[in-house]
């Protein structure tokens, strides 16, 4: 029993130094569907070293089975994070490069106290394009790491502008189908590609409205739509629908989903 119990000083570096990689970890994916995978395996772990301290082999075992399939879970689900890891750390200097390691260490530094947008910008535009029913979607990043959609799309990086909004969704320009993404209060890229919700919609909805879904069930974006055919303006947030938003509101609105 003394055995079990004793601890040195290396142990409680241990604790502490493992500790902060699973709340890093745990900031990474707050906010996305992995957060229940994570969990839950974090869960299954915690449980599997209490019964292997206790010396409960059976029941070891069998968990022991459970995490080794957990970490594959994990690789698949986290596959596209890994690979922009990895290929950060495969540039040549990318630790004398302050624009990569700004990105590399961004995951671990983004706040939501720090989170600032330029939505009344954003509003102003929108209730103009939607009196001409004009299609519009936003996506507007907050703690989850979107870069991989700006992969998708065409990159701009421009400050938030009304007449650069209108101009991206005017219906005969080249981009105006896809989403915009915002970024630390920027324009980052517009035509992204966005995965489509596999909710069971009413006819009315669009794939903007579908494609607005499925990005606020993978992430804690906030998606914004504008109807192309009711000019009606729509929130996604949390894998969850808000219709029907009023222009008069709408900054309202804005700040009680961002803040």
């Amino acid at each position: 029993m003394a055995d079990f119990i004793s601890l040195r000083w290396l142990d409680f570096l241990d604790i502490l130094l493992v500790a902060f990689l699973i709340f890093q970890l745990y900031k990474i994916v707050k906010g996305t569907v992995a957060i229940r995978i994570f969990l839950g395996i974090f869960a299954i772990y915690l449980f599997w070293k209490v019964v292997e301290a206790l010396k409960m082999e059976l029941l070891t075992e069998i968990l022991g089975q459970f995490i080794g399939v957990g970490v594959i879970a994990l690789i698949i689900v986290f596959q596209q994070e890994l690979r922009r890891f990895l290929l950060l750390i495969g540039t040549p200097g990318f630790l004398q490069e302050n624009e990569t390691a700004k990105k590399l260490f961004s995951w671990f530094k983004k706040n939501d106290d720090d989170f600032d947008l330029d939505y009344r910008t954003i509003s102003k535009a929108l209730k103009s394009l939607s009196k001409a029913k004009t299609g519009v979607l936003i996506v507007i990043e907050k703690s989850s790491n979107l870069d991989y959609l700006a992969d998708s799309g065409i990159e701009i990086d421009a400050k938030i502008s009304k007449d650069i909004i209108e101009n991206i969704f005017f219906k005969n320009t080249p981009m105006h189908d896809g989403a915009m993404l915002i970024v630390n209060n920027r324009i980052k890229a517009a035509r992204c590609i966005l995965p489509i919700s596999e909710q069971e919609l009413e006819g009315n909805y669009g794939m903007r409205h579908r494609a607005a879904l499925g990005i606020s069930e993978n992430s804690d974006c906030l998606a914004v739509i504008v109807s192309e055919e009711t000019g009606e303006i729509s929130f996604a947030s949390n894998g969850k629908l808000i219709e029907g938003i009023n222009q008069e509101n709408l900054e309202q609105k804005f700040r009680s989903f961002l803040y």
